[in-house]
């Protein structure tokens, strides 16, 4: 099956100029497409916050060394939240994602806008003469850019219009430190701390001071090894988890380890610092652990159960790990999926506990649940489990009933959209991107703020919130220290590169610094119709995977719901009619948009072998829309467009 979908132009687009308030990672040279003709461009719209960018960083490295004499990465740095339009904060995000390409600061979304950018990640493919080839929106490219580049270089040596040699990128001073960017922090029975030294690929023991370092767990260098503490190799180690003693003595090792970038689960040794992996396979999980491809109503189409071959199953970007005393279960942020797993130590069984893979906020029954990039978990006295849900900036809670069913319910947060600093009635306070959480003796749950600098509170006897801490350096974890007299916090300060103490207050902040919302131009819409198109072409050497069917899927919702009067729901296809309602003035158009294709060749029937390497192509738009009499009547947006 061929797209039907005509996704060519005959006119050629030239790509508009980069414009932004500085570069990061160019010795201080300022860039421009002029300076980079010659060279495949390759622009990509990102923001720190998004963990489908992140894993967009990760596609790109191998491209980016194979073809290091033509191509020329731009990361074109757009941002959602407040906090990531701080030139600090930028700096420090390109720091520690090991970002080796230019980097333009756009804080005002000039250059988002000039190349109609409406989603993270977007990338953009400009060739040696500075034409547009390629829109391409979502992360899993990297297999249709390593069939693009070739077909470019040919056409444009040929031309004489390819240029090799360096590219712009200048490399920052390294900087010696004890931790690097530290994720997670964990209590040890022995008075001792473990923390991911995230930045450093490794795990510290610290002692009680928080700032001698007793040993490290791992090389340092970025990578996959099992083995001693001195030979194994993490990569982006973050969420940290002490097994039951009982549990730890049966399996034979006492802390799980999320580690996030190589999609797996370590499990840690104290006594000798052994590192061996208890789950996953390395391979990025696209929602799907089977044949790529999805259910009509828009739930993943594998069971809710995984298997009890744990190595075998494929994760993606485990952020957080906490033990469950009411599932006996190592409960799991699977930051990449949108989702709560879970890993029986025991057994080695996988399981989906919560969320049906769709980002946003909404709540009910686990597998209809919706969670955005959850990055923190915690247990609190009665077994519920609460959720720093980042992307949403909310707190979550998974609680549950006897009879064994899980429901999701939402303390603080509005949607993807929306945020701040904003204490009070917990139904109006905001957060900003929120990594951490821990329960206090009281019964309140102490939230890392991160994106505010801030530790939070919330009351769930009285649906208060209040401030504990301000001023802090992108806190990316707390914990409650009861080992002295007095409880205390520990804060993980990430952008410091330390772990601090604070005291409790006895008197909480109360702040409020307004709740806003990510500030992305509206587009203008007529009211009625509107004609929605996904544009999606299959790269070269890959085919529609139509085995099982349509292998495309649409899904489209509204804030506030009342936008849209017909055209919600999941189906297949790429393309909608919707009708927008006229009393509603302005708000939010949300699709998720997925095609599957597979490699070939094809066998002599023209159908894809079974064992043909698959590709789920999927992207997230939230399109902030306003009502016009004379906006739009057609909408088309990028999953794959070619030019």
């Amino acid at each position: 099956m061929e797209s039907t979908l005509s996704t060519s132009s005959t006119v050629r687009v030239r790509a508009s100029e980069l414009e932004g308030r500085g570069w990061l990672n160019t010795g201080g040279a300022e860039l421009g497409l002029e300076k980079l003709r010659g060279k495949i461009v390759l622009l990509d719209f990102w923001t720190f916050c998004c963990i489908n960018c992140l894993h967009v960083l990760d596609e790109l490295r191998p491209l980016e060394e194979l073809y290091k004499d033509v191509l020329v990465t731009v990361g074109v740095h757009s941002p959602k939240f407040e906090h990531e339009a701080d030139p600090v904060a930028l700096a420090a995000a390109v720091e520690r994602y090991d970002i080796h390409h230019p980097v333009l600061d756009d804080p005002e979304l000039l250059t988002w806008q000039a190349y109609s950018a409406r989603a993270w990640p977007t990338l953009v493919v400009v060739d040696p003469e500075g034409y547009i080839v390629a829109h391409l929106s979502g992360e899993g490219h990297a297999a249709g850019l390593a069939s693009l580049i070739p077909e470019i270089i040919a056409e444009h040596e040929a031309k004489g219009t390819l240029h090799r040699g360096d590219g712009p990128y200048v490399a920052p001073e390294p900087v010696s430190r004890d931790l690097r960017f530290p994720g997670k922090v964990l209590p040890l029975p022995g008075g001792t701390f473990l923390v991911s030294d995230t930045g450093h690929h490794a795990l510290v023991e610290m002692a009680a001071d928080l700032a001698t370092v007793v040993r490290r767990i791992g090389s340092g260098a970025k990578g996959f090894t099992d083995g001693a503490a001195t030979e194994a190799e993490f990569n982006e180690p973050q969420g940290l988890a002490l097994l039951p003693a009982e549990l730890a003595a049966a399996v034979g090792y006492d802390v799980v380890v999320a580690d996030s970038v190589n999609h797996r689960l370590r499990g840690v040794t104290l006594a000798t610092g052994a590192v061996r992996t208890v789950a996953g396979n390395g391979v990025q999980r696209l929602l799907d652990a089977g044949p790529a491809r999805v259910n009509d109503d828009g739930a993943n189409a594998s069971e809710t159960f995984l298997g009890n071959a744990p190595l075998d199953v494929a994760l993606s970007s485990p952020w957080d790990v906490a033990y469950s005393s009411v599932l006996k279960t190592v409960v799991v942020a699977m930051a990449g999926t949108h989702q709560i797993f879970g890993f029986d130590p025991a057994t080695g069984a996988v399981t989906i506990v919560a969320g049906n893979g769709l980002e946003g906020l909404l709540d009910g029954p686990a597998d209809q649940a919706w969670f955005a990039q959850s990055s923190g978990v915690t247990e609190d006295a009665q077994g519920n489990i609460w959720v720093a849900d980042s992307e949403t900036s909310a707190l979550r809670v998974l609680k549950f009933a006897q009879d064994g069913s899980v429901t999701v319910e939402t303390a603080i947060g509005e949607g993807l959209f929306d945020f701040g600093f904003r204490d009070g009635d917990a139904d109006q306070a905001r957060l900003q991107h929120p990594l951490g959480v821990a329960v206090l003796p009281d019964g309140s749950v102490a939230i890392a703020d991160t994106y505010n600098g801030a530790v939070r509170r919330y009351d769930p006897a009285t649906k208060q919130v209040s401030t504990l801490a301000r001023g802090l350096a992108e806190p990316s974890d707390v914990l409650l220290d009861e080992s002295g007299d007095v409880p205390l916090l520990i804060v993980v300060e990430a952008n410091k590169h330390q772990l601090i103490r604070l005291p409790l207050p006895k008197n909480a902040l109360q702040v409020d610094e307004g709740a806003v919302q990510t500030q992305r131009p509206k587009t203008p819409v007529a009211a009625g119709e509107l004609a929605l198109t996904i544009r999606f072409k299959a790269p070269t050497g890959q085919k529609l995977d139509d085995r099982w069917g349509d292998p495309t899927q649409l899904k489209v919702s509204s804030t506030p719901p009342e936008l849209l009067l017909d055209g919600a729901g999941t189906s297949v296809g790429l393309s909608r009619t919707l009708r927008l309602s006229p009393d509603v003035p302005e708000g939010v158009l949300h699709f998720t948009a997925r095609a599957a294709a597979c490699d070939g060749p094809e066998d002599a029937n023209g159908e894809i072998p079974d064992h043909a390497a698959c590709h789920l192509y999927q992207q997230d738009w939230g399109i902030p829309v306003l009502l016009d009499a004379d906006g739009a009547t057609e909408l088309a947006l990028d999953l794959r467009g070619m030019d």
